[in-house]
């Protein structure tokens, strides 16, 4: 029997920035990546608040692009996704890429790590990114490791 993909998901717009995406946006590419019943808070940050929220939780002294925070192992999954606007935003134009299909990706790498996939080791990193590619190919977006070959 499978299980029905619930999503509860709240998206808050702490940003001065009004190039991001929309919440039915942001809903399609999590529930393309969500593989079970979740509770989600995805939060739109500025550069400040991403660097004090990565310093303070994971001891790096810059704002990143994507930060994580699963509560527990709890059913339904329930978690934090920050998308740090500024750096986002950023990476696109640095990397020659879409933006909107720059937030897919990390929004969807957000989602597979509060369900547990991570890529700290080589084989990890090879599972989440081809597993990344394999969503984002039925977003209609093209492959965003496709620079590395």
């Amino acid at each position: 029997m499978r299980t029905e993909k619930t999503l509860k998901l709240a998206v808050q717009y702490a940003t001065d920035n009004a190039d991001t995406p929309t919440r039915p946006q942001f809903r399609r590419w999590v529930k393309a990546a969500l593989m079970q019943p979740a509770q989600i808070v995805l939060r739109l940050v500025d550069e400040s608040e991403g660097h004090e929220l990565n310093k303070q939780f994971r001891g790096k002294d810059y704002a990143t692009n994507v930060l994580t925070f699963v509560y527990d192992d709890t059913q339904p999954l329930a978690g934090d996704i920050v998308l740090c606007t500024p750096v986002v935003g950023a990476e696109a134009h640095q990397q020659h890429k879409d933006l909107l299909a720059h937030y897919a990706h990390l929004t969807v790498h957000g989602v597979l790590h509060l369900q547990g996939y991570d890529h700290m080791e080589d084989a990890e990193a090879a599972e989440m990114e081809q597993l990344e590619t394999q969503i984002l190919a039925k977003l209609g977006y093209p492959d965003p490791y496709a620079e590395r070959l």
